[in-house]
């Protein structure tokens, strides 16, 4: 997908913080209500105050409230916002990881980030519309091996993941598609039962990669299932 635009070489945050901020944003621009676009971070702010950080939620509260479109400030608070996400995702790691204080994304980080969630919302014109997003998989998808993981974005008949990565897709993000695809089918919810494809856009690079579930070798949905997810 190429829009004409050119994105600036350099950013001043780490790719994951830009990576959600575009995701999330993009959620919300779509039409998703701002507590449920935000919806993990917001759980990790309730992390981090149950392990000492007093203001979390405060912060968080503040961050949300200032998200409210594409201007700098919506940007720049949606950058903060996601730094609780790894409360949520990796107590272990959050305690270590930079806080929303530490990240202060300048002007070219913030176009970028503008323009991957306009790239975005275009694609979603073309390939959606949107079933669900951020959806996990509950009440039968999970085992002990695999206690957590939220998806990205599911339509009437694919699985869509973001990746806002500067290469192609590797192993591991196709497997990470693959357990939820298969997670998914385990769930026991109904909107996983259409999906007949498995898809990636990759927002900085503008790119689509798309998998017929069908040519996937059982072989290997039998491994993942047996071996990684634990069924």
């Amino acid at each position: 997908i190429n829009d004409g635009k050119v994105l600036n070489d350099n950013e001043n945050i780490h790719a994951s913080i830009v990576g959600l901020a575009v995701d999330y944003l993009t959620r919300f621009m779509m039409g998703t209500e701002r507590e449920k676009a935000f919806e993990i971070s917001y759980k990790g702010a309730n992390v981090a105050y149950k392990y000492g950080r007093k203001k979390a939620i405060e912060e968080a509260n503040t961050y949300l409230g200032s998200i409210d479109n594409l201007e700098d400030i919506s940007i720049i608070s949606a950058c903060k916002m996601v730094t609780f996400d790894a409360w949520y995702r990796n107590v272990s790691g959050a305690v270590k990881a930079q806080t929303a204080d530490d990240i202060n994304p300048d002007k070219d980080t913030v176009e970028n980030i503008r323009i991957m969630v306009e790239r975005g919302i275009n694609f979603w014109k073309k390939y959606g519309p949107i079933i669900s997003d951020g959806f996990s998989f509950e009440p039968n998808g999970y085992t002990k091996t695999v206690t957590a993981g939220d998806g990205d974005y599911l339509t009437r008949d694919t699985l869509w993941d973001f990746k806002v990565i500067k290469n192609k897709p590797t192993n591991k993000h196709t497997l990470q598609l693959l357990m939820y695809w298969i997670m998914g089918l385990h769930s026991g919810q109904r909107i996983f039962t259409d999906i007949n494809k498995l898809g990636i856009f990759n927002p900085r690079l503008g790119e689509i990669y798309t998998l017929c579930t069908k040519n996937i070798p059982q072989e290997i949905v039998s491994a993942v299932e047996k071996e990684v997810i634990c069924y």
